[in-house]
């Protein structure tokens, strides 16, 4: 994967994805997005993830969009 060039992601195949961090901190590397927060409003599009670290299960809300920040994650368990 070119490393500049952002991941096409549909947030309806988010759920259950697998990521990478390019600087991991606290020996969280790999990531697995274990829920989608869909709003209540189902015109409004979706913002939120739940990302949880495999190593130590940590949950961290994210916005689904910080998913394409190259610089940051990357998709898949490299």
């Amino acid at each position: 994967m070119n490393p500049t060039k952002p991941p096409k992601l549909n947030p309806r195949k988010l759920l259950l994805s697998k990521w990478t961090a390019v600087a991991p901190q606290n020996r969280e590397k790999h990531f697995i997005v274990s829920k989608v927060l869909w709003p209540d409003d189902p015109t409004l599009p979706l913002e939120l993830i739940e990302l949880e670290a495999v190593h130590s299960k940590r949950i961290q809300l994210l916005p689904w969009r910080a998913l394409q920040d190259t610089t940051t994650w990357r998709q898949g368990w490299h």
